[in-house]
């Protein structure tokens, strides 16, 4: 299969998931403009997830942005795997970086030779940000459009994403493992701290296990 179809197959598909997050962020109460400038500037899905999950929990923005800062810094550490392999310099290392993300760098990982990974990073960085970009507008539009998110259940998008992004990682014992764990502490914390610290508490938490092996 070729580079332009691998990176389209996932472009498309993530890209479409896309929708699922306009939906939650108007579900929380967040504006169509606000939701598009989350995907637009943000675009880390999961970082997003957790911007919208914590402020409809009634975190603070402080919480929000410490939330969403741990989850994405698995980003800058993919850009240090990419940036031998790009070789970028000046505005080209901005635009790179937005683009780096799990799709992009998953992509060009499984390419053979230098030439194919460079384009399947490009290929795939550029498909997602735009299928991802404008499925959250419909999202949005959509989820406005209906009335009360919650009185069709869209409140239950964000948690149901979040299920959804973690199970395709769920490869191997310790996973599952390191998830039980991540579940106590979080139904243990949620009553007695505010909303965003069980979150990052289990992301400290990941980081530890993750230190230690």
């Amino acid at each position: 299969m070729s580079v332009k179809r691998d990176s389209f197959s996932v472009s498309i598909t993530v890209g479409a998931y896309g929708s699922a997050f306009g939906a939650a962020a108007v579900a929380a109460d967040f504006s169509v403009l606000q939701a598009c400038l989350l995907s637009l500037l943000l675009f880390s899905g999961a970082s997003q997830f957790a911007v919208v999950g914590v402020i409809a929990a009634g975190g603070t923005p402080l919480n929000a942005i410490a939330t969403s800062t741990l989850l994405g810094t698995r980003n800058g550490l993919y850009g240090l795997r990419l940036a031998p392999l790009l070789k970028l310099r000046g505005w080209k290392r901005v635009v790179a970086a937005q683009i780096t993300i799990d799709e992009s760098i998953g992509v060009a990982l499984a390419q053979k030779d230098e030439d194919q990974m460079r384009k399947g990073f490009w290929y795939t960085g550029f498909g997602v940000f735009v299928f991802w970009n404008l499925f959250t507008l419909a999202g949005a539009l959509g989820a406005q459009a209906i009335g009360n998110p919650s009185a069709w259940g869209l409140d239950a998008a964000v948690p149901a994403a979040f299920l959804g992004l973690l199970w395709p990682r769920l490869s191997d014992r310790k996973s599952w493992v390191l998830s039980g764990f991540a579940i106590l502490l979080a139904l243990t914390l949620t009553p007695i701290v505010p909303a965003g610290i069980p979150i990052i508490s289990c992301t400290a938490l990941a980081i530890i296990i993750g230190w230690r092996k």
